[in-house]
C-alpha cells in the first residue's frame, strides 16, 4: 500500500493547500493521511462561536466533513494552540509528529513551506519546521529512543518530503519568497470538490468568495517543491509525487 501523510497548520490548509492532491491519490488507491497541528481556535472569523473553545470543537467538526469529501483515509486534530505554534516545545511537537510517522509509515510526506504558504503564516512556517525535522528524525533510531523501547514502534524513514508552493503570490499579505516547483500535481478535474472541502470549514464563511475566484482562476494544479529524498539524485521535473517511490517500503 502506497501512503501519503499531509501535515497542516490548521483546519482548513488541508483543503485550500492540498486538495486536489489528496483526492486524486486516493482516487489512485494511495492511502491518504492529515494531521493537523492546531483545532485553529484563534481565527479571525469564528463563525457563530461563543469561545476559543466552542470554535476549536466546531472546527475539528469542519475538519472532518472536509476531509470526507476529499476521501481521506485518516484525518486528526492536534492539540497545540493556533497562533502560538512558534511558542510551543520544539522537541514535544516534533516527536509527535515522529511517532505519528512511524506509526503511517508513509513513503511521501508533505507540508507547507517554510516561508508560511502563501498568506505567510508564521503558524504555517513552524508547521514546516516541526513537520520536516519529524520526517528526518523518524528514521533514525537515536532519536526518541523510547517510542522504540516502550511502544514497540520502529524507526520510518520516508522516501520523500514535499513542500507546497505557489505561481503566484498576495502582494496584500506579509512578503514571501516561495520556492521553484518541481513537481506540478494537475487537479483540473478535482477543483469542484477542492472548493466543496474548502467551504466545509463553514466557520470560515467570509473567506469563500475570495479562496473561489482565486481557485478557479489559477488553481488548475497544485505545484511542490522536492526538499529531501532517501534515495540521492539530481532535481527533475515531476507530475507524480510518488515518482522513483518503492511500494514496500
Amino acid at each position: 500500500m502506497l501512503r501519503l501523510l499531509c501535515i497542516t497548520a490548521h483546519p482548513d490548509d488541508e483543503a485550500g493547500g492540498f486538495g486536489g492532491s489528496l483526492l486524486l491519490y486516493r482516487e489512485r488507491g494511495v492511502e491518504t493521511h492529515v494531521i493537523c497541528l492546531t483545532p485553529g481556535q484563534a481565527a479571525t472569523h469564528r463563525g457563530d462561536a461563543s469561545s476559543s473553545d466552542e470554535l476549536a470543537v466546531m472546527r475539528r467538526k469542519e475538519f472532518q466533513s472536509s476531509c470526507a469529501i476529499l476521501r481521506v483515509s485518516h484525518g486528526e486534530v492536534l492539540d497545540y494552540a493556533d497562533g502560538a505554534l512558534d511558542k510551543q516545545d520544539l522537541l514535544t511537537v516534533v516527536s509527535d509528529l515522529a511517532r505519528r510517522i512511524r506509526q503511517i509509515r508513509p513513503q511521501v510526506v508533505m507540508t507547507i513551506g517554510p516561508e508560511g504558504g502563501v498568506t505567510g503564516h508564521p503558524d504555517h512556517s513552524m508547521a514546516c519546521i516541526f513537520a520536516t525535522l519529524a520526517f528526518h528524525w523518524a528514521g533514525r533510531a537515536n532519536r526518541f529512543a523510547d517510542q522504540l523501547e516502550k511502544d514497540r514502534l520502529h524507526p520510518h524513514r520516508a522516501q520523500k518530503l514535499y513542500y507546497s508552493t505557489t505561481a503566484f503570490i498576495m502582494p496584500e499579505r506579509p512578503p514571501i519568497s516561495p520556492a521553484p516547483a518541481t513537481a506540478i500535481i494537475p487537479i483540473g478535474r478535482y477543483l469542484d470538490a477542492k472548493i466543496s472541502a474548502f467551504k466545509a470549514h463553514t466557520s470560515q464563511n467570509p473567506l469563500f468568495p475570495f479562496f473561489e475566484n482565486t481557485i478557479r482562476r489559477r488553481g488548475a494544479d497544485e505545484r511542490f517543491h522536492l526538499v529531501a529524498a532517501a534515495k540521492p539524485a539530481e532535481i527533475a521535473a515531476e507530475t507524480d509525487l510518488f515518482n522513483g517511490v518503492l511500494e514496500q517500503d
